[in-house]
């Protein structure tokens, strides 16, 4: 069984389809990368996968369990599955790292305090931050309150971690040192990727498979690895992204 399994999915908001009837899997131990033009969905496809958002149609299941109709507790129980890490991190600005990372503990376990700060510190130093663990988030460079946010998202050991733009806003050496982070913890801990980024130098670096998304058909109109897509795709859009060429209409 996939740990991740999207069947038939619309996304989209009131009367407008932004994407429609996507069916597509997500492996165990899995860097899958959603990517695509500005505009195409990716953002809001994630937020459809980890229930934030509601499908216009369609299922998404979560470790067995489908998320889209699930309510109440079963919901509750299905979301200590996986992690989040947004965009911008959204790290509160008025806890520690330290406390950041507990936050989720502190909702969802019975762990004594002792306990809470061990496996807070555990987290922190997966993603090389435990000398910071008693930082501000504005006291920390943007690089290392990515990495902060997602050892929050590790907090209730999760097997699946969804990360939105994790690159966006860094300097090279940084995003790079980022991936090298997702890469050691998909191997370390057989941890679940799934990311949306339009990072080539990222793309390339750590995912194991992709899904191009298409703003004009509001479908997936690739998959697979993304240096064979390339090199050997024959469609115009897929081969403008993965080589930066620009379209005949833009020239």
């Amino acid at each position: 069984m996939n740990p991740i399994e999207v069947k038939n999915l619309t996304v989209g908001y009131g009367n407008k389809v932004l994407l429609q009837n996507l069916n597509f899997s997500v492996a165990d131990g899995e860097v899958f990368i959603i990517l695509g033009g500005s505009g195409c969905g990716k953002s809001s496809l994630l937020k459809n996968l980890f229930g934030l958002y509601q499908p216009l149609a369609g299922d998404v299941w979560i470790e067995g369990m489908n998320i889209t109709r699930s309510i109440g507790q079963q919901r509750q129980d299905i979301m200590t599955h996986f992690g989040v890490m947004y965009q911008q991190g959204a790290l509160f600005g008025s806890m520690t790292l330290l406390e950041n990372v507990r936050l989720f503990m502190e909702e969802y376990t019975e762990l004594d305090d002792d306990e809470m700060d061990l496996l807070a510190r555990c987290k922190l130093d997966l993603v090389g931050l435990l000398p910071f663990a008693n930082y501000m988030p504005n006291e920390i460079s943007g690089g290392m309150q990515k990495r902060a946010a997602i050892a929050r998202a590790m907090a209730l050991d999760p097997k699946i971690l969804f990360l939105d733009e994790p690159s966006a806003g860094l300097d090279p050496i940084t995003s790079a040192d980022l991936d090298q982070t997702i890469l050691d913890l998909a191997k370390n801990l057989g941890i679940t990727f799934v990311i949306v980024s339009h990072e080539l130098a990222s793309i390339y670096a750590i995912a194991d498979r992709v899904i191009m998304l298409d703003k004009d058909t509001k479908r997936i109109i690739a998959q697979g690895d993304p240096r064979v897509l390339r090199d050997t795709s024959t469609d115009p859009k897929v081969h403008q992204f993965f080589n930066r060429v620009m379209s005949k209409e833009a020239a």
